[in-house]
């Protein structure tokens, strides 16, 4: 096997080599390494390079094999994790200053999960200040990090750093999260797929500093995922990353594997969700996807909206906005020039509610999920845009009002399905005018599989459309 085409390769393929023994888990590692220095400077993915500690995993796995030990589904295969995800000994920036020198002792619960399947955290993908400067991955610390297609529009994020590292094939795989889109948008804007998975399908620690949790809307909204370049290999991680963690007591013991479905499976189609608009290369995206899975043998069936959605999205902002305003004079003199503008946006538009009207918001929530579960009880799965254009300029959420809107109604699937709670997979459907367009497969709670399944229908029909060579890109430091 060639070492220079190793990085090329997907998760699962590298993973079945380095077990077979077909190459060593340190030869994988040096094709990525070598693939990082050549790319990352054009893109700024990567927050730090973790070189020294994954050769000595890498050598250990190389050990584990020469004595015959089995290894573990992701042996050898890099990964990176996004720089709000503590990795043991690292720095968590979270792409603030304050944060520079804030090192964790603990590997979180997705990030342990991975390295006990053999997979080697390689680096650190970057992304918004806090996760809260915006959709485009800027951080104070670490600059710009530039979309691989084109310079000239944004990689999304905020798990844009490691959608970008996965895009150009500096790792098979990255950990991001999700609250709204943070892993669909990016995966959309660069050409890979991602899982967003149910609320409680995988275990996470979503605290920031000391033992305090934060509260209801970051506890439920926010789930951690992977990011790939193929859905065989999202399915790998899948199965890795699901299950319970004493750490974490919202995990459930629901199986990985749901029961099949008597078929054809019903699928609805919904291109304009809530009839705000939609790019017409969007639509044509959505219909491509559709045409797919109807040869594959799916009952797809356009509908004429999908359950709640503009009640959905201002509960959303409003709980959101409540939980958040208390911290937020503090927060905002953490973003560094100019990141506050993209939250403080949101606050002018959005007003924290009192004590009785967030009470009413819990209960719209309830109904709202209430409302996507008989939706899916008659359709199965949902397929619509992760975002209603395709990629945008980097900070059109922060410039004005009318950027900031677009944007929120551009990823507004995404939000209304991660306030249900809901699984959905991204998958990409090809190009138009030479950037990458994708489609997002949404199912019932818990029920990842099937959402899986769709989404490898597609791309078994359309095909993968990464690793790519970074175009006319510079350094975004």
């Amino acid at each position: 096997m060639a070492e220079d085409a190793l990085w090329k390769l997907p998760a699962t393929t590298q993973a079945q080599a380095v077990r077979g023994g077909h190459v060593s888990a340190v030869e994988l590692l040096d094709s990525h390494l070598d693939r990082i220095a050549e790319t990352d400077p054009r893109v700024n993915a990567l927050t730090r390079v973790l070189a020294d500690s994954a050769r000595e995993t890498a050598r250990r796995i190389d050990r584990r094999r020469a004595a015959g030990e089995a290894l573990g589904p992701l042996a050898g295969v890099p990964f990176t994790v996004k720089e709000s995800t503590a990795v043991a000994g690292v720095p968590t920036t979270f792409g603030a200053e304050r944060f520079r020198d804030l090192v964790t002792p603990d590997d979180a619960p997705p990030v342990a999960r991975l390295r006990a399947a053999d997979a080697v955290p390689v680096g650190r993908g970057n992304v918004p200040t806090l996760i809260l400067a915006g959709m485009h991955t800027r951080s104070e610390l670490f600059g710009d990090t530039v979309n691989p297609w084109d310079p000239a529009v944004t990689p999304g994020g905020s798990s844009g750093g490691d959608a970008v590292a996965v895009a150009t094939g500096m790792a098979a795989l990255g950990l991001g999260n999700d609250s709204g889109g943070s892993l669909r948008v990016p995966a959309h804007f660069c050409g890979v797929a991602a899982l967003k998975p149910s609320t409680g399908r995988f275990p996470a620690d979503h605290r920031v500093l000391g033992p305090d949790d934060p509260g209801p809307a970051s506890q439920f909204l926010v789930t951690d995922g992977p990011l790939a370049r193929t859905v065989a290999d999202l399915r790998l991680a899948y199965e890795v990353l699901a299950g319970t963690d004493p750490r974490d007591p919202r995990a459930v013991p629901v199986p990985a594997y749901g029961a099949r479905l008597p078929g054809p499976v019903p699928v609805a189609v919904v291109a304009d969700p809530g009839g705000h608009g939609v790019h017409p290369a969007v639509r044509k995206a959505v219909e491509t996807a559709a045409d797919a899975l109807r040869d594959a043998g799916y009952d797809v069936r356009e509908v004429p909206d999908v359950p709640r959605l503009d009640e959905a999205l201002d509960a959303y902002g409003r709980i959101v906005m409540t939980e958040f305003a208390p911290a937020w004079p503090m927060v905002r003199t953490l973003l560094g020039p100019g990141g506050d503008r993209y939250i403080g946006m949101s606050m002018e538009r959005t007003s924290p509610a009192d004590a009785d009207e967030l009470v009413r918001l819990t209960g719209t929530w309830m109904g709202v999920r209430r409302a996507w579960a008989g939706f899916l009880d008659t359709y199965p799965l949902l397929l619509g845009p992760s975002f209603t254009e395709p990629p945008v300029a980097p900070g059109l959420e922060s410039r004005d009002r009318a950027g900031h809107e677009r944007v929120g109604a551009g990823m507004r699937l995404c939000t209304a399905t991660s306030f249900a709670g809901l699984p959905a997979v991204a998958v990409p459907t090809g190009t138009a005018d030479g950037l990458p367009l994708g489609v997002q497969v949404v199912g019932r709670a818990f029920r990842e599989d099937l959402c899986l399944d769709a989404a490898g229908a597609i791309e078994d029909r359309l095909g993968v459309l990464t690793p790519i060579d970074p175009r006319g890109a510079r350094s975004g430091r």
